[in-house]
């Protein structure tokens, strides 16, 4: 008995198919196989490229230079020609750059006592005492001398500061200063790199004519490799008016965006640019519409006597971000998304025998048809328990 259930372990016991008549189910069958195949084809390798090994690591730099030049004519500061030195904020090239479109000028600041701007709620005041002296104006521009300067006796006046006079003006401006600000120019020079399969590559077409770059204008047809972008496009492909946004400011995402199929030739891994408004939800009548901040130029006179002029500047913030992945032919995706399509056609051929053996008029014939097996194996399991009894009753009976 021991002999006969040790050589039972190697042997091999096939399933047993049962052809069935039934056209509903062989539909079914046929459906579901269809299905199966083509998601597999269909979705897992051809749409997903589940035959590839992923790589979405992307190691990136990003480089930027504006180019272009505006003409302003204030009350404050008269003709004056605005660079990029001038209206790029940051200068140096980073990923992040403002660029001023508009502002409202405080010309010729000097430290001294003045009176706070009316606009300042806690400068307003009646009497001295209304003003502490020594105290910070919140939200002000200077500290408290402890007087309250009031044109007469009726009227609310302000506090006097010591600080920046005069001080700052506020209003919002109507219209934008740098007008031509939207013919100006954003160089972005980007390089990507994916570890895994030591694949690098860049924005710029490699190319040695130098006046490439002098006068291409990106464009997704004719010129997907120049990296120059003109203001007023940028925000037209936002969906946004750049006059509309130059007069308060606003936020533009510039994505970059790579795939990379590496089982293709090089040619195949191009940029492709995404610009989208990230202020948008904000509405222009909201207290956190726009975007500005201040900044000011320090000078002295003849005399050593330091001065300034405090600008409150408006315009438009680029972030320039960076993304993708990178594929390439590998074995073990392949393999591993091949074996859970043939899983699923096991789960489809359990689901159709649930469906004969529940749900048809021939379920019981079914039934039995389909674990003969099973009662046979029980009989025979039962025969050899049987006979190991007998056997064992037989050399008690000899002893």
């Amino acid at each position: 008995m021991a002999g006969r259930a040790w050589s039972s372990l190697f042997d091999y016991k096939t399933e047993k198919y049962i052809d069935t008549k039934n056209k509903r189910i062989g539909v079914l069958h046929r459906l579901f196989q269809l299905c199966i195949i083509g998601y597999i084809i269909g979705w897992v390798f051809v749409i997903k490229k589940g035959y590839q090994e992923i790589d979405d690591v992307i190691q990136s730099s990003v480089i930027t230079k504006v180019k272009g030049a505006s003409v302003t004519n204030t009350s404050e500061s008269g003709v004056f020609v605005w660079g990029p030195e001038d209206y790029v904020i940051p200068p140096q090239g980073e990923d992040v750059l403002f660029i001023v479109t508009s502002f409202l000028e405080t010309p010729n600041q000097k430290l001294g006592y003045c009176a706070e701007s009316p606009k300042v709620h806690d400068a307003h005041c009646r009497v001295d005492e209304d003003c502490k002296k020594g105290e910070m104006v919140v939200a002000g521009n200077g500290v408290m001398s402890g007087r309250c300067l009031r044109k007469n006796k009726n009227f609310t006046g302000s506090c006097e500061i010591f600080g920046w006079c005069p001080a700052e003006r506020k209003f919002r401006p109507q219209k934008p200063l740098l007008a031509t600000a939207e013919n100006f120019t954003i160089y972005i020079k980007n390089f990507i790199q994916f570890p895994k399969f030591s694949f690098s590559k860049s924005n710029i077409l490699e190319t040695t004519d130098i006046s490439y770059l002098k006068s291409c204008r990106y464009n997704e047809k004719r010129y997907p490799y120049c990296p120059i972008f003109r203001l007023g496009n940028i925000t037209r492909r936002a969906g946004y008016n750049f006059q509309d946004m130059a007069s308060l400011g606003g936020a533009i995402s510039i994505a970059i965006q790579w795939d990379c199929d590496l089982d293709k030739a090089t040619s195949h891994c191009n940029p492709v640019y995404h610009f989208s408004r990230l202020d948008a939800t904000v509405s222009k009548k909201s207290i956190a519409a726009g975007f500005n901040f201040r900044r000011a130029r320090y000078f002295k006179n003849a005399a050593g006597e330091s001065y300034r002029s405090l600008y409150k500047v408006y315009g438009i913030r680029f972030h320039v971000l960076v993304y993708g992945k990178a594929g390439k032919f590998s074995i073990v995706p392949t393999v591993i998304n091949i074996a859970s399509g043939l899983a699923l056609i096991g789960a489809e051929t359990f689901f159709c025998d649930f469906v004969l053996l529940h749900f048809t008029k021939k379920k019981k014939s079914y039934r039995e048809q389909k674990f003969k097996v099973s009662k046979s194996l029980v009989c025979r399991i039962s025969t050899m328990i049987t006979a190991g009894m007998d056997a064992h009753n037989t050399e008690e009976h000899v002893v």
